[in-house]
């Protein structure tokens, strides 16, 4: 049997910061109800990945596909719009509005995706559907978000990006800063929205978050893709994971 179309297609795309060259050509494919992590050490290019594909930092060159569509050139208002979500490093939420502010601003007419429909095989997120995902969140809807803590802030970025009803979400850096509870907490979310149908590109420096939840890893060093592989072809590559992550395999085993 045939595997679907790619839910997302990167193809040899160059991404540029004005002179300076980040990205080297890379090409990856990422399906509806899979996780397709990116790990490296800081600097490597993985948050520009990110941004390439929401849009933030087109790529100059290369093509970027999403549900067989050209996204290239396209705002990242319309990119969002769309079906793709972003939940960002550091989280990014808007600290002086609520929590209920914050997690009503997907669905705002501003954003233009206040009627988004149902979807076959993906779970619909409303905020009744997003506050029982999140029960911290019920507790402090009236709160302003920069009186959380760093792990309710984090689950109030998911949430925010949940609400949009993605085909896609972005995730860069989720475990940052997280306590190891809540790093489970995290993992149990990711594989939550994959069983539900939801695709995710995840960065993350959490070696063991990544080999615990994505069906694919790409290694990216100084630009480029230097492994492609399953999460147990990669512990099982010695080079790789000194060279590129700076681990030895026998901390992976």
């Amino acid at each position: 049997m045939a595997a679907p179309d790619p839910l997302l297609a990167v193809r040899d795309i160059h991404t540029y910061y004005g002179d300076s060259y980040v990205l080297h050509g890379l090409s990856l494919e990422l399906r509806a109800g899979e996780i397709v992590a990116i790990l490296g050490r800081n600097g490597m290019g993985k948050t520009t990945l990110i941004r390439s594909v929401a849009g933030l930092t087109p790529p100059r060159r290369g093509e970027v596909l999403f549900g067989g569509n050209s996204i290239v050139g396209k705002t990242p208002y319309a990119i969002s719009q769309a079906g793709i979500a972003i939940v960002p490093q550091g989280r990014r939420i808007f600290r002086s509005l609520s929590v209920r502010e914050n997690l009503a601003l997907p669905t705002s007419a501003l954003a233009g995706r206040s009627r988004a429909q149902p979807v076959e095989g993906r779970k619909h997120w409303t905020l009744d559907a997003v506050l029982a995902e999140f029960p911290q969140l019920a507790e402090r809807l009236d709160n302003a978000g920069g009186s959380l803590s760093g792990g309710e802030q984090q689950m109030l970025a998911i949430g925010r990006a949940l609400m949009a009803n993605p085909a896609l979400i972005l995730m860069d850096e989720p475990s940052e800063g997280l306590s190891p509870k809540l790093v489970q907490r995290v993992e149990e979310i990711m594989r939550g929205l994959r069983d539900s149908g939801h695709a995710i590109l995840l960065v993350e420096q959490n070696l063991a978050l990544a080999l615990s939840v994505a069906d694919r890893i790409h290694v990216i060093s100084s630009g480029r893709f230097a492994f492609e592989g399953t999460p147990a072809e990669l512990t099982e590559n010695a080079g790789v994971l000194d060279s590129h992550l700076g681990v030895s395999s026998a901390h992976v085993a």
